[in-house]
């Protein structure tokens, strides 16, 4: 999958907080996100998030 900084990420699985949504902050071999409802930021590589992924929402940039 192709991921851009800004996308909004819904995975399979809630965090703990219950929440579903995540917010794309970095790219790189690991790509950092942070979940839209408690703004807790994680690092995960992209092998393993694409694993948890369920769909991308593209926001355009203007």
């Amino acid at each position: 999958m192709k991921y851009s900084v800004g996308d909004r990420i819904q995975t399979k699985k809630a965090h703990v907080c219950g929440f579903d949504e995540w917010e794309v902050l970095r790219i790189g071999a690991e790509i950092k996100i942070k979940c839209v409802n408690c703004s807790r930021e994680i690092m995960v590589f992209k092998t393993e998030l694409d694993k948890k992924v369920k769909t991308v929402v593209n926001i355009d940039k203007k």
